[in-house]
Parts: structure tokens; sequence; C-alpha cells
């Protein structure tokens, strides 16, 4: 039983966190190198807008909002479960390797398979999913011994390590290939949100649509396996089945969100952190703003990016410049 007053402490900030997220959500209807003042966005929205200005909101802006909002969902999601099932705060699907398998089964995809422009919006995400899922169960492998299971420190240092592993592969795969290739994948890497238009939206969404709920509906047994594993045994929970399903949908939302925005790291750390330190470390009342959270840094890294320069600075190298002094911070708080 989760006591009223915690409830309306979560109602508060996820209120709020929505607001936030409308106000910042005008900001990026109006920003950008094209010109949409702020008070022709309603018009516009409401269809009253020039050809122009439909074109700018509907066909650039408004499905580049929207992924990021939903990768950026997915990541923060992804990290709240790596953090819980490896019982390290430092874990991170950009940290532990995922998005790193993700990018070079994308970058094969890329380079070596000719696909048509409608299949291939498609097989992205499913790609990158099942490049993330085998680096997933080789780091597990590596992690796994049969007298102690699997300890969670280990699992993270398994995971950096095929994390710089990957990272060196996908340049030596690059290092051969044509320009044109060659400048999708160095893209892929900084975070640029490559895929910006409306099949991409349509791509990632179903995989939300059933990975979002899955976890919510998991939030009581993300609570168990965050303390001690006798805890969780002690009640019943089936810890190694449990882990495998969490980190199967943890290894899904990310990969598949890296797959069409690109490298991005950190969003997985911050956000599930910035929600336990305002509402507390049950689950059920976390996970919701996280999830916000998370949406809501992409979108701003996004955001920033475009409207900042005259040349557009990719969203995961905003994001890294953010995340990686929180990320030492962590390390030289942590115990």
């Amino acid at each position: 039983m989760i006591h009223a007053s915690l409830l309306k402490k979560q109602h508060f900030y996820l209120g709020l966190m929505a607001v936030v997220i409308f106000i910042t959500l005008m900001i990026a209807m109006t920003s950008g190198h094209a010109s949409l003042p702020l008070h022709r966005l309603i018009p516009t929205l409401t269809g009253a807008g020039t050809f122009q200005e439909s074109f700018i909101l509907f066909s650039i802006r408004m499905p580049r909002i929207i992924i990021t909002l939903l990768a950026g969902m997915a990541l923060s999601l992804s990290g709240a479960i790596l953090q819980s099932v490896t019982r390290n705060d430092l874990a991170d699907p950009g940290i532990i390797g995922i998005n790193a398998g993700a990018g070079v089964a994308v970058s094969i995809f890329f380079i070596f398979f000719n696909i048509e422009a409608g299949t291939f919006v498609y097989m992205i995400p499913l790609v990158g999913f099942i490049g993330a899922l085998i680096t997933a169960v080789l780091i597990y492998l590596f992690s796994y011994k049969r007298t102690e299971g699997i300890k969670p420190m280990h699992l993270i240092l398994v995971g950096v390590g095929f994390s710089t592993a990957l990272s060196g592969l996908m340049v030596v795969i690059i290092s051969s290939q044509e320009a044109e290739k060659v400048d999708f994948i160095a893209k892929w890497l900084a975070g640029n949100i490559w895929g910006s238009d409306w099949p991409f939206v349509f791509a990632l969404l179903p995989w939300l649509i059933v990975f979002i709920p899955f976890t919510l509906l998991k939030a009581n047994r993300l609570n168990l396996l965050s303390m001690s594993e006798s805890v969780a045994i002690g009640v019943g929970v089936s810890i190694q089945k449990e882990r495998i399903q969490l980190l199967f949908a943890a290894v899904a939302l990310a990969a598949v969100s890296v797959s069409i925005t690109g490298g991005i790291a950190f969003i997985g750390l911050m956000a599930p952190h910035i929600a336990k330190r305002l509402i507390g470390p049950r689950h059920q009342l976390f996970l919701p703003l996280a999830i916000l959270t998370g949406g809501w840094l992409l979108l701003v890294a996004d955001t920033l990016g475009r409207s900042l320069t005259n040349t557009m600075i990719p969203a995961g190298i905003v994001v890294s410049l953010i995340g990686a002094p929180y990320f030492i911070y962590l390390l030289l708080t942590s115990d």
C-alpha cells in the first residue's frame, strides 16, 4: 500500500512535468532555422497556416519532436530497468554496451544490404534489436558463474568491455567504406536523430506500446529485484526468470530507440535518478515520472542543438555534455 501523501506528491510532479513538456513543445515547434513565429503556431496547428508554415511544422518538426519524446521515454525506462536489475545506479544502456550492439547491427545492415526505403524504415528497429539482444546475451553469459549466478557489478564491467570492443569494431567496419555510408554512420554515432519522418514514428511506437505497460506492470517485481536476492527469493520471486524478462524489455526499448535516433547515452542514467530524488525509489511512483523526464531531456537536447548555432549540433553530443559530468558526480558520490 502506497501512502496517500506519496501518491499526491507523485501526481504533483507528473502534472508539473506535463506542463514543462508542453512549454518545451511550444518552443521546439517554433525553434530552428526555418521561421515559424509563436503567434503563427495556433493558426498552423488548426489548419489556417500557409503552405510553408504547414510544411515546416507537420513535415519537418512534428515527427522529429515526437521521435525525440518517444525515444527519450524508452531510453529512460530502459535505464531504470537496468539499474534495478543490476542493483547498480550507474547502469545505462549506452554505458554497458546495448547501444553499441544495436549500432554495429545497424551499420552492417546499412552497408551490406540494399533494402527499399519503405521496408528499411521498419527493418531498422528490428535489426537494432537483434544486434542489441545478441550483445546482451553475450554479456549475460560472460557475467554468469555457475556457483554464484550473476554478480551485478560483474555484469556492468563486462558490459563496459563489450561497449568498448563494439565501438572499435564499428570503426573497423566503416574504415574502408564509401564516403556516403561513412557519413551516415558518423551521424548515427553522434546521435543525430537521423530518422525524423512520420514512418519512423510508426516504426518506433508499437515497441513502446508493448514494453512500457509491461514494465509498469512489473513495478513490484523491480522493487524486489532492486533489494537483496535473499529478500526476493523469500517472497517467492523467480529471480532468473524475472531478470531475463526485464532485461529483454530493457534491451528492446533501448535498441529500437537508438536505431532511429543514433547513439544517445546518459538519458537512461539521468532520468531515473532525477525521478527517484523527487519522489523516492518505489518503482510504482518514480517510473512514470522517469519516462516523462527522459522524453523531456532528449527533446530539450535536440531543441538546443537545432537552435543554438547555425550548424546543427547532434542531440547525442548535447546530452553527453550534460550527462558526462553527472555520471562523474554519481561515480564520486556512490558507495
